[in-house]
């Protein structure tokens, strides 16, 4: 019979490497945010000169650029609103966890069935369940209205932020691209 008194493991824990991944995936998944400083550069905040058009192109710009986060600024409205709201906040924690697995902390594309999965449509899904199931509790009123903020404030930043200093990447631009063929 062999025992293992007094040796030292060589790895750890199974919990604590666990603990560890989750640390480095949240580093790693809040890394690919954009730089705050340069979504709220007050430089780069400017009434657009060319009208309905060129604030539909910012918006586009933007809305891609930032996505990460404006996610993040819409679920922090939406998770001060609930503040009153017990149940409804646990349902929002809940959802939180399945935001940051399945949308913010991933290393790879999801796959679903055999079919890559986009992460706009994740970011669409996610934003639909977390409405619809938050919804089912009693914070309405809270809800919408913590919704209909956080769409003014995303849509009125990417409206009023100039998008000459970004650096836009493949998808950045088939997005404004697109927007100026259409207008």
């Amino acid at each position: 019979m062999t025992t293992t008194y007094g040796t030292i493991p060589t790895t750890g824990p199974p919990n604590l490497e666990y603990i560890s991944r989750a640390k480095q995936r949240i580093k790693a998944g809040l890394g690919t945010r954009r730089p705050w400083k340069a979504m709220l550069n007050f430089r780069s905040l400017k009434v657009p000169g060319g009208g309905a058009a060129e604030a539909l192109s910012r918006v586009a710009v933007n809305v891609s650029y930032f996505r990460m986060n404006y996610a993040m600024v819409a679920l922090l409205i939406l998770f001060l609103s609930l503040l009153w709201h017990p149940i409804s906040l646990i349902v929002f924690l809940l959802l939180m966890a399945a935001w940051l697995f399945l949308y913010f902390l991933r290393d790879e594309p999801l796959v679903l069935l055999g079919h890559l999965v986009d992460d706009r449509l994740v970011l669409v899904a996610m934003a639909v369940l977390t409405v619809a199931l938050l919804l089912l509790t009693d914070a309405t009123v809270n809800i919408l209205v913590a919704v209909a903020v956080a769409v003014v404030v995303v849509v009125a930043h990417a409206a009023f932020r100039r998008t000459e200093d970004l650096f836009l990447g493949e998808e950045e631009e088939a997005a404004a691209a697109a927007l100026a063929g259409a207008a």
